[in-house]
């Protein structure tokens, strides 16, 4: 539907012909804009690399894993298939419009499984022949037992994929796979890559309480680290609403009492206490408090209403409520957000 058929009648009888048409000029600008392709969003405040520039190779939630944490929902595209999802030549024209940005890291990662798209080594070469920016990929590791996609990501800085279970049964529970993918494949595709990749390392582990954060499932999990070798070992846990509501967080406590138990020990990952200071950043944060003053909202609903790609939104959303600014719950299994109510101050007694 085209953006002018949402003026008010009223609004437009009130104005002269002229405006009315910069009115009709201006919307079916936006709406064109709306309808324009966006493949790079941030800078957004990352934990691990600062002011991070996503690239979203791949549409939203097509991923060889569903996984119970997912803060993107459930996976509607569970598949292996790797072609060029986007055009990679209208990626690196967004790209370099956005380098003025100065990032710290330019992120491979978003909406899907970054390493679905076809023509990603391609895309690496062409990040570093255009800038000095570190690239990094965040990838759930899930296909790297196919060699193709190891020499693909030879040439970023920093690759940092994931590890949730210490054996096919848990893997089967906590990530969900496609068929085409079993434990001691993705095993030893983690293993591979470090024996190959001559960049930065860091193994990402997400434990959630009463599945893998349970001694006997950290047992499994500390001995495949010590097969796979990482670099750094981070623990995480759902800290944003997940797919699932049985997808429960761990106690930041719990996690530095397991963090020890990897060798290398494991490093818990911060929160946004840095970095959410940082001006440029208020803006977002802002923006999304003022829309949810008015109504509460989906993830969704916020990105369709300020412009915002949904991995951006998400960070903010993030930030938000663990800093008790925003509450999430949810509807006919929609999770919504909306202000943290601010308690009555108790009249003082004289």
């Amino acid at each position: 539907m085209p953006m002018t058929t949402w003026i008010p009648h009223r609004i437009m009888a009130a104005t002269s012909p002229a405006a009315t048409k910069r009115c009709h000029v201006k919307t079916n600008y936006m709406d064109n804009q709306m309808k324009k392709q966006h493949y790079i969003f941030g800078p957004v405040p990352s934990r691990r690399l600062g002011r991070s520039l996503g690239i979203d190779l791949i549409p939203m939630k097509t991923c060889p894993y569903d996984c119970l944490y997912c803060q993107l929902g459930r996976t509607t595209n569970k598949t292996v298939l790797r072609k060029e999802w986007v055009p990679l030549e209208a990626v690196v024209a967004e790209l370099q419009e956005k380098l003025v940005t100065k990032p710290d890291y330019i992120t491979l990662g978003g909406s899907g499984e970054p390493t679905l798209y076809s023509r990603i080594g391609e895309l690496i070469e062409r990040i570093r022949s255009i800038t000095d920016i570190p690239v990094a990929v965040l990838t759930n590791g899930s296909l790297l037992w196919q060699k193709t996609v190891r020499e693909a990501l030879m040439d970023a800085n920093l690759v940092i994929p994931s590890l949730d279970a210490g054996d096919e049964a848990l893997f089967r529970i906590v990530n969900r796979p496609t068929t085409a993918i079993d434990f001691e494949h993705m095993l030893e595709g983690l293993i591979a890559f470090r024996q190959e990749y001559a960049g930065a390392y860091w193994l990402e582990i997400l434990l959630l309480a009463g599945y893998s954060a349970i001694q006997s499932e950290i047992t499994k999990l500390a001995a495949c680290v010590k097969k796979i070798k990482p670099d750094k070992v981070q623990l995480n846990t759902a800290t944003r609403p997940p797919a699932e509501d049985y997808a429960v967080t761990v106690a930041p406590n719990r996690l530095h009492e397991l963090a020890a138990q990897f060798d290398p020990p494991a490093e818990v990952i911060a929160d946004y206490r840095g970095i959410q200071y940082v001006a440029e950043f208020c803006a977002g944060r802002e923006n999304i408090l003022q829309l949810l003053q008015r109504r509460p909202c989906t993830a969704d609903d916020i990105g369709a209403g300020l412009g915002m790609h949904k991995n951006e939104v998400v960070k903010y959303l993030e930030e938000l409520v663990s800093g008790g600014r925003l509450e999430p719950y949810r509807i006919q299994g929609n999770v919504y957000y909306r202000p943290m109510a601010v308690p009555a101050q108790t009249a003082g007694i004289g």
